[in-house]
C-alpha cells in the first residue's frame, strides 16, 4: 500500500515529466470554481469538468487514493468525471493535490482541503462584506477593524463569484479561491463569514463557502426560465413582463447592473446554473427585500419553485436550506398603516413547512431606516446554530421564543411560548419591558400594550382596550425589538388576527 508521501511524489514526478508547454491553442482547462485552494466536500462524489479537445481522454491523478479516474471528452470537447472522497475527521486539516492529465498536458490543484462545502445565495444583505466599502451603502460590520484583524482561519476558504448576468445558461463563473485571511475576507459576504466561522470553530474541520449574492436581486433572479414558465402563476407575475428584456444579451447587457438584478432568470444562468457539478453539504440564504411588495400568492410558489429547483438540480437530495427573515426596517414614506414588511416576514415563516429548512430571525438587529443593518454576526451566527443543530445534531440551541397561544382574563392578555423555544428562560436585550405589543377589541383598532414578563409568559395591558380580542408583536414594518429568550435567540414577530 502506497504511503500518502509516496503518493505525493509519484504525483509531482509525473506533473513534471509531463510539464510541456503548448505553443497552440489551449483547449484543455477545468471549470473555474476548480481551484487550487478549494474545499471538497466531504463522503461525497467529487466531480471534475472541463474542456479538451474531442476524444481526449482525461486522467484524473489524487494523492488519497491510488485509483486513477478518466474522463474522455466528448465530440464538443466536454469532459466530466468523478473521484470518490474520504469523510472528513475532527482536526484534520492535511493539504491534498489533485493532477489532471490531458496528454502532455496537465493542471495541478494543490493546497486541497476535505470538509465541508456551504452555498451561499442572496442579495445585498448576504453580499454586505465585513470591512467598509464605497461608493456603497456598506459600512461594515461592528468594530470591522479588530474582526478583519483577526481574520486568520486558513482551514476556512472563500469563493465569490463575480457578478454577471446571462439570458442562457453560463458554462463557468468567475471568482477565485482564498484562504480566510484579513486581506481575503475584507470584501467577502459578513454573514457567509461569520456563518462558515461559527461552524468551522464547533466541528474543527474545513469549511469553504461559495457566494453568489448580488445586491437588489430578485428571487426571480434565482430560478430558470424553465421553471417559471410551467407554472401559470410564476409565468403571468415573473416571466411574462421582461421577456422582451431577456430575450437578447445585448439587451441585458445595456440595461446595467440594477435593472438586471430582478429580471427572472438572470443570475441563475450566469452564477448558478455552472456550479451544479459540485457536491455540497448545504444552502443559506439571505434576500427578500426586493420582493417585499410581492403578493403572498405569487411570492410563495417563486420561492418554494426556487428551494425545489436547487435541489432537484444539484441532485443531492433535500439538502438544508436555511434563510434569514428580512430585518426590519421603515423606509420614508411608512407609516404605521403600511405592513408590506411585516407581511413579508409572516410569509418568510411559512417556508419553514418546507422540508429540512431553517429561518434566523434578525429582528434585534435591525435598524429601522437601514436596508443594510451593520450588525451581521448575530446573523450569521443563528443560521450556524441551526445548522449545528439540524445538520450537525449537536446540542446548540437554535430557536426564539414563539407564540404558542394567548388567554383573555378580563382586560389582561396572557401571551404563552412554545417550550422549544423557550430556552433557559425570557428576558430583554436590554433589560427594559418587552416593546412592540399591540393589542385589539371588537373595534379592530390596534394600541400600544404595556408588557411584563412573569415567569414564561407576558402579560399585556392597554387603558384604551378593556376587552382584548387579538395581540400582534412586532407586527410593524421598522420594529427592532428586544424580546428574547437567555441563550440571546430573538422572539418570532407574529399576530393572531387576519384583518
Amino acid at each position: 500500500m502506497l504511503t500518502n508521501s509516496i503518493r505525493y511524489l509519484i504525483l509531482t514526478t509525473a506533473l513534471a515529466l509531463t510539464a510541456i508547454v503548448n505553443a497552440s491553442a489551449q483547449t484543455f482547462k477545468l471549470a473555474n470554481i476548480l481551484q487550487s485552494n478549494m474545499v471538497i466536500q466531504q463522503n461525497k462524489p467529487f466531480r471534475l469538468w472541463g474542456t479538451a479537445k474531442p476524444g481526449d481522454r482525461i486522467k484524473l491523478n489524487t494523492d488519497w487514493t491510488d485509483r486513477v479516474t478518466t474522463a474522455v471528452a466528448d465530440e464538443n470537447g466536454n469532459w466530466i468525471g468523478e473521484v470518490k472522497v474520504p469523510k472528513a475527521h475532527s482536526g484534520d486539516f492535511k493539504p491534498h493535490v489533485i493532477v489532471v492529465i490531458d496528454g502532455n498536458d496537465n493542471i495541478k490543484l494543490d493546497n486541497l482541503l476535505i470538509g465541508d462545502l456551504w452555498f451561499c445565495l442572496g442579495q445585498s444583505n448576504m453580499d454586505m462584506p465585513v470591512a467598509e466599502e464605497k461608493p456603497w451603502t456598506y459600512r461594515g460590520v461592528p468594530d470591522f477593524e479588530k474582526e478583519v484583524a483577526n481574520a486568520s482561519y486558513p482551514n476556512i476558504r472563500l469563493y465569490r463569484s463575480d457578478w454577471q448576468f446571462r439570458i442562457a445558461p453560463a458554462t463557468d463563473t468567475k471568482g477565485k479561491w482564498q484562504e480566510c485571511s484579513p486581506e481575503s475576507v475584507k470584501n467577502f459576504s459578513a454573514v457567509a463569514y461569520f456563518f462558515g466561522r461559527k461552524l468551522y470553530q464547533q466541528i474543527n474541520i474545513p469549511i469553504g463557502l461559495v457566494v453568489s449574492a448580488v445586491p437588489g436581486a430578485g428571487t426571480q433572479a434565482f430560478v430558470s426560465r424553465e421553471t417559471l414558465a410551467q407554472d401559470t402563476v410564476l409565468k403571468r407575475v415573473y416571466l411574462d413582463p421582461y421577456q422582451k428584456i431577456i430575450s437578447s444579451q445585448k439587451s441585458v447587457d445595456s440595461i446595467g447592473l440594477f435593472p438586471s438584478v430582478t429580471k427572472p432568470t438572470l443570475i441563475y444562468n450566469a452564477m448558478i446554473y455552472p456550479l451544479f457539478n459540485l457536491s455540497i453539504k448545504g444552502m443559506i440564504y439571505y434576500q427578500g427585500e426586493s420582493n417585499i411588495t410581492d403578493k403572498r400568492e405569487n411570492y410563495m410558489p417563486l420561492f418554494t419553485a426556487m428551494v425545489a429547483q436547487l435541489r432537484n438540480e444539484f441532485k443531492q437530495g433535500d439538502f438544508p436550506f436555511y434563510y434569514t427573515q428580512i430585518a426590519p426596517n421603515m423606509e420614508k414614506t411608512d407609516d404605521n398603516e403600511t405592513f408590506n414588511a411585516a407581511i413579508f416576514k409572516e410569509t418568510q415563516e411559512k417556508f419553514l413547512s418546507i422540508k429540512n429548512t431553517g429561518m434566523a430571525v434578525t429582528m434585534d438587529v435591525g435598524e429601522q431606516h437601514n436596508v443594510h443593518p451593520r450588525d451581521k454576526k448575530p446573523v450569521g451566527e443563528r443560521l450556524a446554530a441551526i445548522a449545528l443543530n439540524k445538520t450537525y445534531h449537536q446540542d446548540m440551541p437554535y430557536l426564539g421564543p414563539h407564540i404558542s397561544r394567548f388567554e383573555v382574563h378580563g382586560n389582561e392578555v396572557k401571551v404563552f411560548f412554545k417550550k422549544d423555544g423557550l430556552g433557559m428562560g425570557l428576558i430583554t436585550k436590554d433589560g427594559k419591558a418587552p416593546q412592540d405589543f399591540c393589542i385589539a377589541g371588537d373595534d379592530h383598532k390596534f394600541y400600544w400594550a404595556t408588557a411584563k414578563i412573569v415567569g414564561d409568559n407576558v402579560i399585556l395591558t392597554s387603558d384604551k382596550v378593556t376587552k382584548p380580542i387579538a395581540v400582534r408583536y412586532g407586527f410593524t414594518n421598522g420594529a427592532v425589538t428586544n424580546l428574547q429568550n437567555k441563550e440571546g435567540l430573538p422572539a418570532v414577530p407574529f399576530r393572531t388576527d387576519d384583518w
